[in-house]
């Protein structure tokens, strides 16, 4: 089934105790769309860049089988670029610039060709644009949607509209908080749902992710590893490996969002191992398969 992505395309300057990625892709829709490629097709991507855009970074899309007839190209303009340092545990980062550049007046316009996409994944951009794009889609059986501390801070109005469009919530804990204004993580989920939204994921970084319905409550650890390059992208991985899944198993059940959760876990995992896209690229799916298989068996135990 086609899933429609719609965010940021960004060129990143990453600093980690690891190593440093200059000038390397990325962006909310560039992650969601290449993780949830490994699982749903078509992939639809809309963005705007610059006419400083890489033809490497089109050509890596491409090769994903991504559709680019929504990427809007400003030649006399520049692409989003972002800079950051994580700190030494790799959970704290700072901001060294933001350059919004063409993306700043980012006003999407959804091709003819993607207007009936049957799955739809909104990256963390203002959530006016987000209603702007929903009115732009017919009937889609899923919408999956991002959002930031930014936009609940200074556009709350605007989100609730949002969430009264959407059927899933991907946030942070913090955001959870944010929005439903409760100290609790659970109870923050429990009254976004009450907001619009039929399901809520909260995002725990290396802690995992909790899934929360009218009907269930489900926790997923993080997949273990020694060693991470780049968490960059990795929320986004997840929301394009969550939806991908759903848009390829067409189960929207609580047991197919639940092993929609460990798919979103396993393709951050593969996203964090390196800088930028390269832990995304070229992997195979006995690869995606194997570490499926992996999580499962670290989060099995029989009855008591």
């Amino acid at each position: 089934m086609s899933l429609l992505v719609v965010g940021s395309v960004a060129l990143d300057t990453i600093d980690t105790p690891l190593g440093r990625a200059e000038n390397a892709l990325g962006g909310s829709a560039v992650y969601v769309a290449v993780a949830g490629s490994y699982l749903a097709a078509p992939v639809r991507l809309v963005g705007v860049v610059g006419g400083d855009f890489p033809s490497e970074a089109i050509e890596l899309l491409r090769s994903r089988s991504i559709d680019l007839e929504g990427l809007e190209i400003v030649r006399d303009g520049k692409t989003f670029r972002w800079g950051g340092k994580y700190h030494s545990d790799l959970n704290v980062r700072d901001t060294l610039y933001t350059d919004l550049n063409v993306f700043e007046h980012f006003d999407p316009k959804i091709p003819a060709a993607y207007r009936k996409s049957d799955y739809v994944c909104l990256g963390n951009i203002d959530p006016v644009l987000q209603q702007k794009v929903l009115q732009q889609t017919d009937s889609p059986k899923l919408v999956v949607c991002d959002t930031m501390n930014f936009w609940i801070d200074r556009k709350y109005q605007d989100l609730l509209n949002t969430l009264r469009l959407i059927d899933v919530l991907i946030v942070n804990d913090e955001e959870a908080r944010g929005i439903a204004r409760e100290a609790n993580v659970l109870k923050s989920a429990r009254c976004i749902l009450d907001m619009g939204p039929r399901a809520v994921v909260v995002k725990k970084g290396e802690h995992g992710a909790l899934l929360v319905t009218k009907t269930m409550v489900f926790t997923a650890p993080g997949y273990p590893l020694e060693e991470v390059h780049d968490p960059t992208g990795a929320g986004d991985a997840f929301a394009g490996g969550f939806t991908g899944y759903l848009a390829k198993t067409e189960n929207l059940s609580d047991d197919g969002l639940k092993r929609a959760l460990v798919y979103g876990s396993v393709l951050a995992s593969f996203c964090i191992e390196k800088f930028s896209l390269a832990g995304l690229e070229g992997l195979t799916e006995s690869q995606l398969s194997a570490r499926v298989k992996e999580f499962q068996k670290l989060s099995h135990f029989d009855g008591v």
